[in-house]
């Protein structure tokens, strides 16, 4: 590094924004992530030692992934390059690989490299690491905050310890809060500011586990806030909700977050609690998910999970993907919300899915031939042939109803639908129990 070079870099250190300015330099600093950074963990290990094999950081935003890899390369000696994937292309990793080649080969020196964003490349980009990562000339860092066992190469994955970083709990989020305002070196100490507890607790509810979210809602708390008769800037309440006046929704509809909302609000459908699963929808349309792909998902659970013991949950859903196809939004969301509330309270039986997946392993596994008098008799010669002779037309008995022969030889006698006890299920079954017996 030249004069210029380290000018450079001094300045930016001290006008980068806060967040960039407060980012932990030693693992002793940062805050949260005991799960895989805690002083018996193979992480905190591996970094001290310097031993560390190619990883992949993987959790939402502001969680700490570029953190601990600007912790690594504080602590290692071994060459370390950063590349984003959103401006770097394979010209980039071209020269970084030269170099690393170089390094092992003349000085034995190893290179780590760090690429935010890995989830942006493509397969191409992605596939070209591969032989460098397996022979050693890289030790690969990833960030992402998609769900890499969908967005990055399984090939890369198999060579590589992932690791998932978790939203910062609300005491952690506090812990960076006070850093900010009162550290003076790196902070916001210098202005003089202070916190209201109250406007603490709020920020660290409100900034969802993103330390990034709360740390720019202080800053632009201390820069925009005159100072008081007292000479000190407060950070009251007021102040720091006018900063962040969005709570920062952990949601995105790409990547895995959106495969745990919709699984969370299937999953309360199907366990009849209402309350969460309005609370699920409310998070998808606060996100911005798309209306036709939550009413899809309400008309399957009304089959899936409440099927014949309440056969209306099927129309009920159907009529609201409709309604909110001709409607949109905002009112989409109140349709939306009648339809899986009604889902979720209606009686549950999973009687169809049973019965249809058993009938299918049948159909795969057994060779039937359809009875002859079920067999089509209308078409020339058919009658000749025995096709329809002794079919029982069920109008002309008693109830509707009468007893022959329908399901192939090979599988007569099999059960395939199991009625449970619940809801309009019950009648049906109880229904054929009665015209069968009379």
């Amino acid at each position: 590094m030249d004069l210029f070079d380290y000018m450079r870099e001094t300045k930016l250190e001290k006008e980068s924004p806060l967040a960039s300015r407060l980012r932990p330099r030693t693992l002793d600093e940062v805050v949260g992530q005991q799960h895989i950074i805690g002083k018996d963990k193979l992480l905190y290990r591996a970094i001290r030692a310097d031993r560390l094999s190619s990883v992949i950081f993987y959790g939402p935003p502001g969680t700490g992934k570029t953190t601990l890899a600007r912790v690594i390369a504080n602590t290692t000696s071994a060459d370390f390059r950063q590349i984003n994937a959103t401006s770097s292309g394979k010209k980039d990793m071209e020269e970084v690989i030269d170099r690393a080649k170089e390094n092992l080969g003349m000085y034995g020196k190893k290179t780590i490299l760090f690429i935010d964003e890995i989830h942006r490349f493509n397969k191409g980009q992605q596939d070209y690491l591969l032989p460098f990562v397996e022979d050693g000339t890289v030790i690969l860092i990833g960030a992402t905050t998609e769900n890499p066992y969908f967005e990055v190469n399984s090939a890369l994955i198999s060579r590589s310890v992932v690791f998932e970083l978790k939203p910062l709990e609300p005491e952690e989020m506090k812990e960076i809060i006070r850093r900010a305002v009162y550290d003076e070196v790196r902070g916001m100490g210098a202005y003089q500011a202070d916190i209201d507890q109250d406007a603490l607790e709020f920020l660290a509810d409100i900034a969802g586990g993103d330390a990034r979210q709360a740390l720019n809602a202080v800053e632009l708390g201390v820069m925009t806030t005159e100072p008081s008769e007292d000479g000190r800037i407060h950070l009251t309440l007021s102040v720091i909700s006018e900063c962040i006046q969005k709570r920062a929704v952990g949601y995105d509809k790409k990547g895995d977050n959106h495969y745990d909302t919709i699984s969370a609000f299937i999953k309360s459908m199907r366990g009849s609690d209402v309350d969460a699963a309005v609370f699920y929808l409310a998070k998808m349309l606060y996100a911005g998910e798309d209306i036709r792909f939550i009413a899809r998902r309400i008309m399957i659970c009304a089959s899936e999970d409440v099927g014949n013991a309440d056969p209306m949950a099927l129309t009920v859903a159907v009529s609201a993907a409709q309604a909110v196809e001709r409607i949109g939004m905002p009112e989409a969301q109140i349709i939306l919300s009648q339809a899986a509330s009604y889902v979720a309270a209606a009686p549950k039986s999973n009687s169809a899915v049973n019965a249809i997946y058993d009938a299918m392993e049948a159909v795969r596994t057994t060779k039937t031939t359809v009875p002859s008098h079920l067999q089509d008799a209308h078409y020339k010669g058919a009658k000749d042939l025995g096709r329809g002779t002794g079919y029982k037309y069920a109008h002309d008995y008693p109830n509707h109803y009468v007893k022959q022969q329908y399901l192939p030889s090979e599988l007569e006698g099999r059960t395939f639908y199991h009625f449970s006890d619940n809801g309009y299920e019950k009648e049906l079954e109880e229904h054929l129990r009665r015209i069968k017996r009379e």
